[in-house]
């Protein structure tokens, strides 16, 4: 009954597929689940009658999927007074139903591929109407799928939020993205989902095919020790002073806000640390303001250093009323290295910006109507160079070390997360989940997980409010303050590993395994001839 009923409503099917595949993210993590919804959507695109209906199968799938998986965004809005509130609700459907768009592409050209190709067409009869070699139809997808992915994460700036592959964190199999990155994994889904589909239609040889890279990857990931932190190993102190998006900007909350990180940072003492504090944790422009290095660096021992999110602005000259005046042009979101001396030894600005959230596209056309951008502000923020490790000068009690910076949003880019030809020991991503609900701030630490195996480095995550980690170079979480708690964690930096496939090759190596996919489809067409 339950396939007569997907039979006469195959769009109806879709949606709700969609809509429950996306609880294999965090913080459900229903992966299972979403292996079902995949064959399902492999069943509706196969027994598709043409074009049309292929696309819009796998749209209406994108659709649920992306509106589900993204809820967390109409949180955002409620933090932004200049703006509806109720709008987050719409936000999230309008940015589904363009998201939708490349699960639908990948569908379409499957199904295309399948159709233009006539002998990889067979004579057999699939669950509805005529259907090809099943193998090669479901290799086809998996290449597709990858590649549509990829383009949702570059086009336009790209929205590389909950890749399919992410969805394997807890099955352990996700240890492959040290080979194919996450985009790799995605296929690895599909190819799973399309085994289950063929062991329920007997057919064992392409069965074992298929899920022998799940199983490969899983059990390697089982066996696969995780790197131990040496004795004494470089002392850090993550901070999370749980200070929420409506306490951020408040002036009267200053203090108050100032007083929880000092505490949470602990006394200063002899033996040296890293301090790591969240996102634009201190309302200073630190280049500009003597007085406020010289308050955090009374935080510091002889030998620590404190790494602290914080704006760095530009003024340009205007005229007002006759009057020469300074007026705010543009900002960096910036991480800072406060020394105990009060110098500031670096400064790192985010490349990857957010749209509507840190910059406003079209700001002459959407801010006299009402839209501006999510987060409070007159000014946009402008992108800094991209990718760089910056080196934290050595003391007697710690060796020099070099740091990446990704800060926020832009963790979630596989493939761009650090400078190849500078590899740094470890990532620092401060970030500011303050404002994403209790679904975003799962999501991003697991997307912070998959930059820690693809390169093969630990990552120091410190929010204002939920989720801080220490994440070793297997992808593990050391340690990890929850959400809406105060808290710090004091640990030992966990080592780096030596670079990973991934991390040679870079989105290289998903590229390589699409093309493998793609040949093993057509091989299977010439042998099927």
């Amino acid at each position: 009954m339950l396939k007569q009923a997907f039979a006469r409503h195959p769009n109806v099917a879709a949606l709700l597929a969609g809509f429950a595949s996306a609880t294999g993210f965090a913080p459900l993590n229903l992966w299972p689940v979403t292996l079902a919804c995949l064959i399902l959507l492999i069943l509706l695109i196969e027994c598709a009658p043409d074009r049309r209906a292929a696309f819009s199968r796998g749209w209406l799938f994108g659709v649920g999927h992306f509106t589900l998986g993204l809820n967390w965004i109409a949180h955002a809005f409620t933090f932004q007074d200049a703006m509806p509130h109720w709008f987050g609700y719409g936000a999230v459907v309008l940015l589904s139903l363009y998201l939708a768009l490349y699960p639908g592409l990948a569908t379409l050209g499957t199904w295309w591929l399948h159709h233009k190709l006539p002998s990889l067409s067979g004579r057999g009869r699939g669950w509805v109407g005529e259907r090809s070699e099943p193998l090669s139809f479901i290799l086809l997808f998996a290449a597709l799928w990858l590649a549509t992915e990829y383009l949702r994460s570059t086009l336009f700036t790209g929205f590389a939020w909950n890749p399919l592959g992410v969805t394997l964190l807890p099955s352990r199999a996700a240890i492959g993205a040290t080979l194919i990155g996450t985009y790799g994994l995605g296929p690895i889904a599909i190819l799973t989902a399309g085994g289950l589909l063929l062991a329920l239609r007997r057919q064992s040889r392409p069965t074992a095919a298929l899920l022998l890279p799940l199983f490969a990857f899983s059990l390697w990931g089982i066996l696969s020790p995780a790197p131990t932190t040496p004795v004494g190993a470089p002392r850090i102190r993550v901070v999370q002073p749980n200070i929420g998006q409506d306490e951020k900007y408040s002036i009267e909350a200053e203090y108050r806000n100032f007083r929880k990180l000092s505490t949470l940072s602990g006394q200063p003492r002899p033996a040296p640390r890293l301090i790591f504090w969240p996102e634009a944790a201190i309302p200073a422009y630190l280049d500009m303001e003597p007085d406020w290095r010289a308050r955090l660096a009374h935080l510091l021992g002889p030998n620590d250093l404190l790494l602290t999110g914080g704006d760095k602005v530009y003024f340009k000259p205007v005229e007002q009323d006759g009057t020469l005046v300074n007026k705010l042009s543009g900002a960096n979101n910036s991480v800072w290295i406060v020394t105990p001396a009060a110098t500031i030894a670096g400064r790192y600005s985010k490349a990857h910006l957010v749209p509507y959230g840190e910059y406003l596209p079209m700001r002459n056309i959407l801010e006299p109507i009402g839209l501006s951008r999510l987060v409070p502000g007159d000014a946009d923020f402008w992108p800094g160079p991209g990718p760089q490790s910056l080196t934290l000068p050595a003391n007697p009690g710690r060796p020099a070390l070099k740091m990446g910076i990704q800060i926020c949003y832009e963790i979630i880019f596989s493939g761009q997360v650090i400078d190849p030809a500078n590899r740094p020991d470890f990532l620092f991503n401060p970030s500011n989940d303050a404002w994403f609900g209790s679904w975003g701030p799962v999501q991003h630490l697991a997307q912070a997980r998959l930059r820690a195996l693809e390169e093969g480095i630990p990552i120091i995550r410190s929010t204002p409010t939920g989720v801080s980690a220490i994440i070793d170079a297997r992808g593990q979480v050391v340690h990890a303050l929850g959400l809406n708690r105060a808290g710090f964690l004091d640990s030992g930096l966990p080592p780096a590993l030596p670079p990973t496939l991934f991390a040679r090759l870079g989105n290289w190596a998903p590229f390589g395994l699409m093309l493998l996919l793609l040949g093993a489809a057509l091989a299977l067409r010439r042998a099927k001839s």
